[in-house]
């Protein structure tokens, strides 16, 4: 039997080591799509389900060399940035963008892990406003990102119309939509026991709702969401069914893995609970 031919997606993104985030996960999350994976790697970080103990970042210029030579090749139907880790990476992925290398662009704006440690050198929210976000079709903040990018108070996003108005300020910088993620919306004064996702376009705000699922295992949620997002406009879905499929294919993912016990703090999602 000949298998069909899968269609191809590229990640722009670091590596976990402990492989329940970043590249590891989006690679992941495209063979659940049925996709073909391509990478570009910018970053390397030592990092369990405990947290991140070191980084280093990779030069742009072979960020760079690793995009060309996978689009030089590869026909990539759609394109995620996870880490970028520096404004040079991420001021050199806005060039490429320009050229036209990566078929709609997913901008996860990765500026800080959950355990608190810093992914992204200074001037990085700058480069972010000021380079590359024009060129997402769909920018993916959680809400301390979204805090950040639009110049306002965390503590003021506890529910669906302030995360809607934060959404509208990323806007203005020029991306197709902002998709605004509440899966830490507890953790800034919302206890109503769901997971909004605010999806900010200029035809209009679409909330998608989810239940929250109560487990330790939620690593590299962020980075499955927007990679799922990626599969889904990979395969010529729209933005809103891409985003529905994804926040779906992530609620799969966490219920599957509820139980699971790998390593000792937050472990990974079960990227294949969804096909299950």
């Amino acid at each position: 039997m000949v298998g069909v031919e899968p269609r191809t997606a590229l990640t722009v993104a670091g590596s976990d080591s402990g492989g329940g985030a970043g590249i590891q996960a989006d690679l992941r999350t495209f063979a659940a799509f049925a996709l073909h994976g391509t990478c570009a790697i910018t970053a390397v970080t030592a990092q369990n389900t405990l947290g991140v103990r070191d980084v280093l970042c990779v030069e742009p210029s072979l960020v760079t060399s690793q995009v060309l030579a996978v689009t030089d090749d590869f026909t990539v139907r759609a394109t995620k940035t996870g880490m970028l880790g520096e404004p040079r990476t991420v001021r050199e992925v806005a060039r490429l963008a320009a050229e036209g290398r990566f078929g709609p662009l997913v901008v996860d704006p990765v500026l800080v892990s959950t355990s608190g440690h810093a992914l992204m050198a200074e001037g990085g929210v700058e480069a972010y406003r000021e380079h590359l976000l024009a060129h997402a079709s769909v920018v993916t903040p959680n809400l301390a990102e979204t805090a950040v990018l639009a110049g306002v108070d965390v503590a003021s996003l506890s529910d669906a119309d302030a995360m809607a108005r934060a959404g509208a300020i990323i806007l203005t910088m020029g991306p197709g939509a902002v998709l605004v993620k509440g899966g830490h919306a507890a953790n800034y004064g919302s206890t109503a026991g769901h997971s909004p996702d605010i999806l900010v376009s200029a035809q209009g705000v679409v909330v998608f709702d989810a239940p929250r699922v109560t487990t330790l295992n939620d690593h590299g949620t962020g980075c499955s969401l927007s990679a799922a997002i990626c599969a889904g406009l990979a395969l010529g879905r729209d933005l809103a069914d891409a985003v529905r499929d994804a926040k779906s294919f992530v609620l799969a993912g966490l219920k599957s893995a509820a139980s699971w016990r790998l390593g000792a703090g937050h472990g990974p999602i079960d990227h294949f609970g969804w096909n299950e």
